[in-house]
C-alpha cells in the first residue's frame, strides 16, 4: 500500500482483506494487518525507508507505528483491475444491503427492494458527477444542468438550485467501509429524494423517575433564519423535553415511582435524547432500544 508524502513514495506490505477491516475499526491489531511491520521505499525491492526521510515526510519524532497507521488510513491499495472491480461490486452490494434495513417509504413505512435503492443511487451518482464537474469549472450550483431534489422541479414550478450544503453521492469507492458509505448514501437520498424516502425510525423506551418529570429545563436557543434573531429561551419540563424527541408515542404509563414512554424516534436524535436523560436525571433515568429500525415488509 503506497502513499506519496513530501514528493516521496512510501509503502507498507499488508493483507488487503484486512485493510478495510482496520479502516472500519473491526480490526485493531496491526500484526494481523501487516505482512512486515516496517515502512519501505519499495516493498518489491526490500528497500526500507530511512529515518531521515520519514522524519521529513511525516514529522520528526513520530513512531514507526504512528506512520504505519497513517499510511493504512490514507494510502491507496494496489490491486489489479479485475480485483478492484470485484471489490467494488462487493461493497456496492453491502451498501445496498445496509440501506435496505435503514430506509423506508415515508408513506407506507415499507422497505424498498434492492433494485429500487440501486436505481436511486445511480441517479444520485449521475447528478453528483455532473455537480462536481460544474464546480470544477467554476459554474457553482445555479447552471441549467444543476441537479434538483425530486419535487422541487414539479411541472409549472421553477427548479430550485442545489444548496451548497446538500450532500453529494458519486458512487461507492474502495477506500471506505460499507457502513460509512451507507451513512453517506442515506444523507444524500434523504436530501435529494430521488424516490420518496426516509430513515427508518428507532423504537425506544424511556424511563424516568416521576419526581423529576416536572423539573424545569431550558430549551436551547435556535436561530431564526428569516429574521436573523435568536428565539427567547422558553421554560420546559423534563417530561416535555423527552416527549419532544418522540415523533409518535406508543404508550405512556406510571408504575410506582417511575414514568415510562415508548415510541418512535428519528435516529439522528437518539444520541441527544440519551445525553439529555443521563444529564437531567443524573443517571437515574434510562433509554432502552426496542428496535433499531422499524420497517414494514410485504
Amino acid at each position: 500500500m503506497p502513499i506519496n508524502q513530501e514528493k516521496k513514495r512510501f509503502e507498507i506490505a499488508c493483507y488487503k482483506n484486512k485493510v478495510l477491516e482496520y479502516r472500519s475499526g473491526a480490526e485493531t491489531d496491526l500484526d494481523n494487518v501487516l505482512q512486515i511491520p516496517n515502512v519501505f521505499l519499495s516493498v518489491s525491492k526490500g528497500e526500507t525507508a530511512p529515518t531521515s526521510d520519514l522524519d521529513k515526510a511525516f514529522g520528526k519524532g513520530k513512531s514507526r507505528d504512528d506512520i504505519i497507521q497513517e499510511i493504512l488510513k490514507k494510502g491507496e491499495m494496489q490491486v489489479g483491475e479485475k480485483e478492484r472491480g470485484a471489490q467494488k461490486d462487493r461493497l456496492e452490494r453491502e451498501v445496498i444491503d445496509i440501506l435496505s434495513g435503514k430506509v423506508v417509504d415515508p408513506r407506507s413505512k415499507r422497505v424498498y427492494t434492492a433494485g429500487m435503492i440501486e436505481k436511486a443511487l445511480e441517479q444520485l451518482s449521475t447528478q453528483g458527477a455532473h455537480q462536481r464537474e460544474e464546480e470544477a469549472h467554476g459554474k457553482g450550483g445555479g447552471g441549467s444542468g444543476t441537479a434538483t431534489p425530486s419535487g422541487a422541479g414539479a411541472e409549472g414550478e421553477e427548479a430550485k438550485p442545489r444548496k451548497k450544503d446538500m450532500p453529494i453521492w458519486t458512487g461507492v469507492v474502495t477506500t471506505k467501509s460499507a457502513k460509512s458509505q451507507a451513512l453517506e448514501a442515506i444523507k444524500a437520498l434523504v436530501a435529494w429524494q430521488p424516490i420518496p424516502i426516509m430513515r427508518a425510525r428507532m423504537r425506544l423506551r424511556v424511563v424516568c423517575p416521576t419526581s423529576l418529570l416536572k423539573q424545569g429545563v431550558k430549551v436551547q436557543k435556535k436561530e431564526d433564519k428569516e429574521v436573523g434573531e435568536e428565539e427567547v429561551p422558553k421554560p420546559a419540563t423534563v417530561k416535555d423535553r423527552i416527549l419532544s424527541y418522540v415523533e409518535q408515542v406508543e404508550m405512556q404509563d406510571t408504575a410506582g415511582q417511575e414514568w415510562e414512554v415508548s415510541g418512535f424516534v428519528e435516529p439522528g436524535a437518539y444520541k441527544q435524547l440519551v445525553e439529555f436523560v443521563s444529564n437531567e436525571t443524573k443517571g437515574r433515568g434510562r433509554v432502552e432500544v426496542l428496535d433499531m429500525a422499524v420497517t414494514h415488509e410485504d
